[in-house]
């Protein structure tokens, strides 16, 4: 299985309702927008508990990977990427990027957000290329391409579909508003 990428590990392993959400929200606090909290668990319950809490506070649910006794919660912390302004005039709604998936094989998909958000749903085929390691990796994406650049809500996609441009790529589109509201098929590990 694939290694999923976080910033922090919190360990509420052993310990009952209410706990691992308390520690989760005290970890959650020093994080960074956008970064990625790891919380091992043992209390089953912690599943449902933790779902819970993030729709409630607005920090984003990964999903949950069972190892053994120890139930692996993966979650987002929020930021404000949702009124962000977008510059890049190239757009397409979520409808059009689907039309243009089934129709075409000459695009490349290029899903922006962390490695974890990939990890647990993401459109098939789609190259995970965090949007912290554009600059470094743009040499894997062809600059004759038409890309289409993915994340969950437009707002890091828009301002790597910039940076392509500004590196010469010359067919890039923003798709909006992303995977936050994507309908269409998706792979990945299941939440």
């Amino acid at each position: 299985m694939n290694q999923i990428k976080t910033d922090v590990l919190l360990d509420a392993k052993g310990l009952a309702c209410p706990m691992p959400i308390v520690k989760t929200k005290k970890a959650m606090n020093t994080l960074e927008a956008g970064q990625v909290l790891e919380v091992q668990a043992t209390d089953k319950g912690s599943k449902a508990d933790i779902q819970a809490w993030a729709k409630s506070s607005g920090h984003q649910y990964l999903g949950t990977l069972e190892d053994g006794q120890v139930l692996k919660h993966y979650l987002r912390k929020s930021s404000d990427e949702e009124v962000i302004e977008r510059k890049h005039p190239n757009v397409v709604s979520n409808d059009e990027f689907e039309q243009k998936l089934e129709s075409s094989a000459n695009l490349v998909v290029l899903d922006v957000r962390e490695s974890a958000e990939y990890a647990f749903n993401h459109i098939a085929d789609a190259i995970s290329i965090p949007l912290d390691e554009l600059d470094n990796r743009m040499d894997e994406l062809g600059r004759d391409n038409e890309i289409y650049v993915v994340c969950r809500t437009g707002s890091r996609s828009d301002f790597a579909a910039q940076k392509l441009v500004e590196k010469g790529f010359k067919k890039v589109f923003n798709v909006v508003p992303g995977m936050s509201e994507w309908s269409g098929k998706t792979t990945g590990i299941q939440k």
